[in-house]
C-alpha cells in the first residue's frame, strides 16, 4: 500500500526496520574502511581500478567517436618516435574498433628510410591500406593480420656496400612478415638496389584473393642487372586465404642472372618468416663464381655446371644438402652450411667428392680455361680465353683475383676425386683439404696421388695485404720417368726413379703475375734408370754411332748412374745452377734458364764420351721457344766456330777432310752422384771426392 495508507502500527514497523537496514550498511561500509584503513594496498587497488576502469571508458568512448582524420598528424608523430622513421600521412585515416578483427584505414601513407638513408626518399609509399588484426592474440603478443588490401603500394629497398640496409636495424636481419589470412595486392611495386651485391632490380607484384576462389595467386615478376649482367626473378606463392602458422607456404621461383638460371620449389616453414624455409634446387650455369652476387658466397672458378640440392635456412644458418651434378666434365657430390660468426662474416664448411674428375676442369680454378677440344664443355667466354692464350702462346692465366670477394667470407672445405683423367700425366686421384681465414688461403695439406709415386705438399694465398702473397711448397717422390714420358712404339727412351721439390713464393693477384716476380727453387733428380743408348749418344751428336743406333732401332740402353736438375728462382727466371746426368758412356751436362715471366725456355745440352769417338759434332742440343710449343734443334753456330769456313768448304771435296776437326778423344769422369744431390740440395757446388 502507499505510505499514506498505511497504518500507524505498520508505518511505525516499516520505519524500524529500514532504520535497521540503514544501521547494518553504515556498520558494513565502516568496517570495510576501517579494514582499508589497515591496509594501505587494498585502498591502492581501489584507486587504480576505478582510474583503470574510467581509462577504459573514455578510451573506448575515444575509439567510438574520435575524429580520426583531425587525429592524423599526432598518430603520424607518434608513430614517427617509435619507428625511428619520418612517417606520415596524407589521406583520410579511420579505425573501427567494435569488432573480433579490429580494423584501420589509412590513405595516403609514407613511410621514410632510417635517418643514415634519409636522403634516398622514401621506404614505402602507399595509396591505401586496409588492415585488419586478429583481436585475442594481440593479448598474447602475437600479430596476426586477418586481411591485408594493399592499393598502388611503392616499396624501395636499399643495401650499402657495407651490407647496411633500410629494412632493418642489423646487417643481418631478414624481412619477415607476420601470417596474413588473406592478402590482396593492386598496382604493387618493389624496387630494389644492393651496392654490395652489385645488384638493382625493378618488380611489379600482385596478389587477387578471394574467399569464394582459393586458386588466387601471389606474384612478383621483375627485371635488372646484377654485376652489369640482365638479371630477372619470377617468385609466386600459394593463395594466402586461411594462411596458419603450424603449415608450410609453398612457392616457387625462377632466376636468371647472365648466364645463370636457377630454378627453386620449396615453402616457408611458418608463413611469412623468411629466416626458415627450404626448397629444391635446380641451377645452371657457366661458372659457380658468378653465384657471388647472387649468394654472396665465395666459391672458385669453373667450366659449366648443372647442379641440383637441397636449400634450407634456419635462422643465420643456411644449408645445402644432397648436391649432385656435373662440373664440366667432371661429377660432384656433397653438401656445405654456412653459418654467422661473432663478426657477422660467414663462414662456410662442406666436404665435396668426385668419381671421375677430367684435369683441366681443375685448371679454371687458377683462372685458366678448360680445354676446348670437341666434346670438352666450356663457356663461350672460356673459349674465347684459350683462343687468345694460344695466340700468344702462352699457358698461365692472368685472370685476376678478387681480394674483396676472399676476404668476404671464411671457409673451411675437404674435395677428393677417387679417379682422374689427365693426358699425359699419370695422375690417378686428388685429396685436398682448404681453409680461408680473414683472407688467408690455404690447400694443405694436397695429396696427388700417381700412378707411381705422388706428389704432395701445401699452397698459400695471402690476400691480407694489397697485393697477394702467394706461396707454394710441393714434393715429388717415388716416381718414375716413364710415367711422364709420351708413349711410343718401341718403348721408353728413358726410365728410372725420379723425385722433385718445387719452392716459389712470389707476389700477385694473377697466377701469371705470381710467377713473373717469384723466388725459390725446384730440383730434380733421378737416382737410377736407364736410357736408351742411342739418345744418350745423340748428346754428344756422334754421328756415326748415335745416328747409326736411332736409325737402325737399336733397343739397348745403359745405365743411367745419377741424374740431377737444380735450378734457382729469381724474379720469375730459372737460372740452371746443374744439369748433369753421368750414364755408362756419356757424362750430360746442361745449362740455361726458363723465364716464366715470358714463358719461354733457353737451355743447351751438352753431351762428353766416355771413350774415343771417330766422328763426333761437338754441338749442343738447344731448347728453345715458348714453354707452349719449345723447339728442339742442334745449334749450328758452334758447329762453325769449332770447324771454322774451311771446314765447311772442306765438306763440298771431301767427306774425310769434313769430319776430321770434329773427331775427339777425350774422355770425362763418372759423376759422383752423392756429390750431385748435396749440390741440389743446398744449391752450392759440391767437393769432388
Amino acid at each position: 500500500l502507499p505510505l499514506e495508507e498505511q497504518t500507524p502500527s505498520r508505518l511505525t514497523a516499516v520505519r524500524a526496520w529500514s532504520g535497521r537496514q540503514a544501521a547494518r550498511v553504515r556498520s558494513a561500509a565502516a568496517a570495510a574502511w576501517a579494514r582499508t584503513r589497515a591496509a594501505p594496498w587494498k585502498r591502492i587497488g581501489l584507486w587504480a581500478g576505478g582510474a583503470l576502469g574510467v581509462i577504459v571508458t573514455a578510451f573506448l568512448l575515444f575509439l567510438t567517436f574520435a575524429d580520426w582524420n583531425a587525429l592524423r598528424g599526432p598518430v603520424a608523430r607518434f608513430a614517427s618516435a617509435a619507428s625511428g622513421r619520418q612517417i606520415t600521412i596524407s589521406g583520410d585515416l579511420d579505425v573501427r574498433p567494435w569488432s573480433f578483427t579490429p580494423e584501420v584505414r589509412v590513405g595516403g601513407l609514407k613511410i621514410g628510410n632510417p635517418a643514415r638513408y634519409a636522403d634516398r626518399g622514401n621506404f614505402a609509399e602507399i595509396a591505401q591500406a586496409n588492415v585488419a588484426v586478429r583481436l585475442f592474440p594481440l593479448f598474447i603478443g602475437r600479430f596476426d593480420i586477418a586481411r591485408l588490401e594493399l592499393e598502388g603500394a611503392s616499396v624501395a629497398l636499399y643495401r650499402s656496400a657495407e651490407g647496411v640496409s633500410n629494412w632493418s636495424s642489423t646487417r643481418s636481419d631478414p624481412v619477415n612478415l607476420p601470417a596474413i589470412q588473406r592478402f590482396s595486392v593492386r598496382n604493387g611495386r618493389i624496387r630494389y638496389d644492393d651496392d654490395k651485391r652489385k645488384m638493382n632490380l625493378d618488380a611489379l607484384f600482385t596478389s587477387n584473393e578471394n574467399v569464394r576462389d582459393e586458386n588466387g595467386r601471389f606474384e612478383l615478376a621483375g627485371d635488372g642487372r646484377i654485376n652489369g649482367q640482365p638479371f630477372r626473378l619470377e617468385l609466386s606463392g600459394a593463395a594466402l586465404l586461411n594462411v596458419r602458422r603450424d603449415r608450410p607456404y609453398p612457392f616457387q621461383a625462377d632466376v636468371t642472372a647472365g648466364a645463370t638460371h636457377i630454378v627453386a620449389n620449396g615453402s616457408l616453414t611458418r608463413p611469412f618468416n623468411i629466416s626458415r624455409f627450404e626448397a629444391n634446387i635446380d641451377a645452371t650455369g657457366a661458372d659457380l663464381a658468378d653465384l657471388y652476387y647472387l649468394l654472396g658466397l665465395t666459391l672458385p672458378n669453373t667450366p659449366p655446371y648443372h647442379l641440383t640440392g637441397v636449400v634450407a635456412r634456419n635462422g643465420q644458418r643456411y644449408s645445402m644438402q644432397g648436391i649432385e651434378g656435373r662440373v664440366g666434365d667432371s661429377d660432384l657430390a656433397g653438401q656445405f652450411t654456412v653459418t654467422r660468426q661473432r663478426d657477422d662474416r660467414p663462414l662456410l664448411e662442406g666436404a665435396f667428392t668426385t668419381r671421375s674428375l677430367d684435369w683441366d676442369d681443375v685448371l679454371t680454378v687458377f683462372g685458366a680455361p678448360p680445354s676446348v677440344s670437341q666434346g670438352e664443355t666450356a663457356s663461350p667466354e672460356q673459349v674465347a680465353e684459350a683462343g687468345r692464350l694460344a695466340a700468344q702462346g702462352r699457358l698461365l692465366p692472368d685472370a685476376r683475383l678478387d681480394i674483396s670477394r676472399v676476404r668476404n667470407m671464411d671457409a673451411r672445405v675437404s674435395y677428393r676425386a677417387a679417379r682422374v683423367r689427365a693426358p699425359n700425366i699419370p695422375l690417378r686421384a686428388l685429396d685436398v683439404s682448404l681453409t680461408l681465414d680473414h683472407g688467408l688461403l690455404r690447400a694443405d695439406p694436397i695429396d696427388l696421388g700417381l700412378s707411381q709415386g705422388r706428389i704432395a705438399g701445401s699452397a698459400e694465398v695471402n690476400a691480407r695485404e694489397d697485393v697477394p702473397r702467394v706461396a707454394l711448397d710441393v714434393r715429388l717422390s717415388n716416381a718414375r720417368i716413364e710415367s711422364f714420358l709420351p708413349a711410343m712404339e718401341n718403348g721408353p727412351a728413358m726410365t728410372g726413379a725420379l723425385s722433385a721439390r718445387v719452392r716459389l713464393v712470389g707476389r700477385g693477384a694473377a697466377v701469371r703475375e705470381a710467377a713473373a716476380n717469384a723466388d725459390g727453387a725446384v730440383s730434380f733428380v733421378i737416382p737410377s734408370g736407364e736410357v736408351r743408348e742411342a739418345f744418350a749418344e745423340l748428346t754428344g751428336i756422334n754421328v756415326t754411332r748415335g745416328l747409326g743406333l736411332l736409325l737402325t732401332g737399336d733397343q739397348s740402353k745403359i745405365d743411367i748412374r745419377c741424374g740431377v736438375a737444380d735450378f734457382q728462382v729469381r724474379n720469375g727466371v730459372l737460372n740452371a745452377q746443374s744439369i748433369v746426368v753421368d750414364t755408362e758412356t756419356m757424362l750430360i751436362t746442361g745449362g740455361g734458364s726458363v723465364s716464366l715471366r715470358e714463358e719461354t725456355l733457353d737451355l743447351d745440352i751438352h753431351g762428353e764420351p766416355k771413350e774415343a769417338r771417330l766422328i763426333r759434332l761437338s754441338a749442343p742440343i738447344s731448347i728453345t721457344g715458348r714453354i707452349r710449343s719449345p723447339s728442339i734443334g742442334v745449334d749450328a753456330g758452334e758447329v762453325v766456330e769449332q770447324g771454322g769456313v774451311a771446314a765447311l768448304l772442306a765438306s763440298l771435296v771431301s767427306p774425310l777432310t769434313a769430319v776430321l776437326p770434329f773427331i775427339d778423344v777425350g774422355l770425362a769422369d763418372d759423376a759422383n752422384c752423392a756429390a750431385l744431390l748435396a749440390e741440389a740440395r743446398t744449391g752450392r757446388p759440391a767437393r769432388a771426392t
